[in-house]
């Protein structure tokens, strides 16, 4: 597996960033995506978020890799928003928050951010989402099920990201019918997964006040190097191609594998863990 560190940008102009970035669909870490300026970076803080919302109870997520089959793994306890702020501040833990907005709970938080919009206005400002994690937690391989671009900026903490081109999805062990790889990145198995050889793909640690710019079908490892939050915004995916895919994913494919999982559990797992590994051999046939 090769990864290649992303580039820095900062004053990248609309047209360069679209001709550049966005239509080659190439990614990019922007300095300047949430502007200096914006109150949240003078405001918000985890004191600041319990005196807002710490009585609000939150599902707490751990580790996703023993729930492989699934798009999202159950949670495996509930607090308060103030009792997990404490836990991810004093402790290194796997915990997550998945599921909860911070933004959406308290929409008038949504005016603390103040966007460079690199993308002509195709980012959509008012839906903004918000990430929690404690340091050592993991987001799993994945794509985004509507296959919009992603622009996600860290405001406390560090990331660390690895993103790999939708083409490589074969090589990756994709589970057909879901938007997750078979294969745990964290820990290669190269005899178990040899196809993962051959991926070619980026790393970016981003740092707060920097935004990665994610294209849109790009599959994205998520680590928390620390821990700490960062706010994701999104711009719809601009070609045919793309757009299908991602009504296909919203309205077909995630309702068509539920069923089929409620009907034949385990054997239709099996099944696609077997086409995974015939995909991912045919895929290694041809660059190997």
């Amino acid at each position: 597996m090769k990864l290649t560190p992303i580039k820095r940008v900062q004053n990248i102009s609309s047209d360069e960033f679209i001709t550049n970035h966005m239509k080659v669909c190439k990614p990019v870490i922007l300095k300047d995506f949430i502007e200096q300026d914006s109150p949240a970076f003078q405001k918000w803080n985890y004191e600041y978020f319990k005196e807002i919302a710490g009585e609000t109870k939150v599902n707490i997520y751990g580790s996703e890799l023993e729930t492989i089959d699934r798009v999202a793994s159950k949670p495996v306890a509930e607090t308060t928003f103030s009792e997990y702020l404490d836990l991810i501040s004093t402790k290194t833990t796997e915990y997550r928050l998945f599921l909860f907005n911070l933004l959406t709970l308290k929409p008038e938080l949504k005016d603390d951010l103040h966007y460079k919009d690199v993308t002509k206005g195709k980012v959509l400002k008012w839906l903004p989402f918000m990430f929690f994690g404690g340091k050592g937690s993991i987001t799993r391989n994945h794509i985004d099920i509507d296959m919009s671009h992603v622009f996600i900026t860290q405001f406390q903490g560090i990331k660390r990201i690895w993103l790999f081109p939708w083409e490589q999805s074969d090589l990756m062990y994709k589970l057909p019918y879901n938007f997750h790889s078979l294969a745990n990145l964290q820990e290669v198995d190269y005899e178990k997964y040899p196809a993962l050889k051959f991926l070619n793909g980026y790393e970016a640690v981003i740092n707060p006040g920097e935004t990665l710019y994610i294209p849109s079908g790009w599959w994205h490892y998520i680590q928390y190097e620390t821990e700490g939050y960062s706010v994701s915004v999104r711009a719809l995916p601009s070609s045919l191609l793309e757009k299908w895919r991602g009504f296909k994913n919203l309205v077909i494919i995630r309702h068509f594998d539920n069923v089929m999982r409620k009907l034949f559990n385990e054997k239709w797992f099996n099944y696609k863990v077997k086409i995974a590994n015939k995909r991912a051999e045919k895929a290694m046939s041809k660059v190997g």
